[in-house]
């Protein structure tokens, strides 16, 4: 029988050096929101492995290295200050995690993180670098959230290079044009208010303004003799989506089409709450998803909405890696995997011809349903188990 694997999909390692005093209050709260915030529902519980390196070994000056092969993948965060710039020792060290990382293919990435304009002049890096000095004008919170959010479209790509590995084991591939591919954000909004186009249109300016993704806009992205409906849909299915939850969205028939479709094909949905006075009845399907508050000035929130979606997007990534590596095991024959906690339209997706008598099992990440809810699932569709994927390996081994 098949063993379900046991080693990290993506291994965080978080470098800095020992003189710079915001350095352990930076590598926390990226621990925090890896391993703790938002991420133990798919990765066991505990979320991702994330691994300090700043003390430096006995009778050293530098840190322990890092092993590729304790993950499949590794993301190696280096805060360049202007004491790790001008340390020799240390730059040889980060020097050679670069070096170590391009012998790897893809599978192990550096990415160099300048508190100062000077500490990246001073290092002398040839790696692209995320730029902490230009955001000096937010606090430091806001700075964490932007750190975040752009670290975590570049791990989007590299576990989606290694899931693409897994995939397609034996195809040669293209690596770095597929790893370059950027992510498209669908933007579901209601024409029916002027206000939902409006945050729709600010969205789409700072999407290509300021990050590296891609984005759908509508009607104004469908070439022209396409029939618009294929075509929407079709979008829907290979994107993430924010749906602007305006007013009069919940009313307009394909803005319920746009989220029923993307719950059937369980792509990676965030709400943007941009509610401004009252709707008369809420869709029932925009549930069971990230839910953010856009409050008064849009701009401002614009990042955050951003930010949480790609997050959803490397949640996403790293289920479906769980699920390859998942495949062939007898146990998973039955069961039909999801990516966020269950209800009732994944049963709309669910495989029809089943096997009468067989038993079905919806799978999903943790933390397991409160007993509540996962009760009145239960009495619905009796003949449906659903189980946290903590749960179900423990009754499969």
């Amino acid at each position: 029988m098949p063993t379900l694997p046991t080693r990290p999909f993506l291994a965080i390692y978080v470098v800095w050096h020992p003189g710079f005093v915001e350095g352990s209050k930076l590598a926390d709260m990226l621990y925090r929101h890896y391993r703790r915030d938002l991420y133990e529902n798919v990765a066991g519980g505990t979320g991702l492995s994330v691994v300090f390196r700043y003390q430096p070994m006995p009778g050293t000056t530098v840190p322990l290295g890092i092993n590729p092969e304790d993950s499949d993948t590794s993301a190696v965060i280096v805060l360049i200050d202007d004491i790790l710039a001008t340390d020799k020792d240390w730059l040889d060290y980060v020097h050679g995690l670069i070096d170590q990382a391009e012998q790897t293919g893809l599978r192990v990435r550096v990415f160099p993180v300048t508190i100062t304009q000077q500490a990246i002049r001073s290092a002398d890096l040839m790696v692209q670098a995320v730029r902490w000095d230009k955001w000096e004008h937010f606090d430091i919170l806001e700075r964490a959230r932007q750190l975040t959010s752009e670290l975590s479209y570049e791990f989007c790509r590299m576990v989606r290079h290694y899931l693409e590995h897994l995939q397609r084991p034996a195809e040669p591939v293209a690596a770095l044009e597929k790893y370059l591919r950027k992510v498209t954000i669908f933007l579901s909004y209601s024409t029916h208010d002027d206000r939902g186009e409006v945050i729709a249109l600010a969205m789409r300016d700072h999407i290509h303004r300021e990050t590296g993704l891609s984005s759908f806009f509508n009607v104004h992205d469908i070439p022209a003799g396409l029939n618009f409906a294929c075509v929407l849909e079709h979008f829907v299915r290979v994107s993430a989506v924010v749906a602007i939850h305006t007013d009069s969205y919940s009313s307009r028939e394909w803005c319920r089409r746009e989220i029923i479709e993307a719950k059937r094909h369980s792509v990676p949905l965030v709400i943007a709450n941009c509610i401004a006075n009252f709707e008369e009845r809420a869709f029932p399907y925009m549930g069971n998803v990230p839910v953010v508050r856009m409050e008064t000035d849009v701009e401002l929130r614009i990042p955050h909405v951003i930010g949480r979606l790609l997050d959803e997007v490397l949640k996403d990534f790293l289920w479906r890696c769980r699920l390859e590596l998942t495949r062939g095991h007898p146990d998973a024959e039955h069961a039909i995997f999801l990516p966020r906690p269950p209800e009732l339209i994944a049963l709309a997706s669910s495989p029809r011809g089943a096997a009468p008598g067989t038993a079905i099992t919806l799978v999903y990440p943790d933390p397991p349903l409160g007993a509540e809810e996962a009760s009145l699932f239960e009495s619905i569709v009796p003949s449906v188990t659903i189980r946290s994927y903590t749960e179900w390996l423990a009754a499969i081994t």
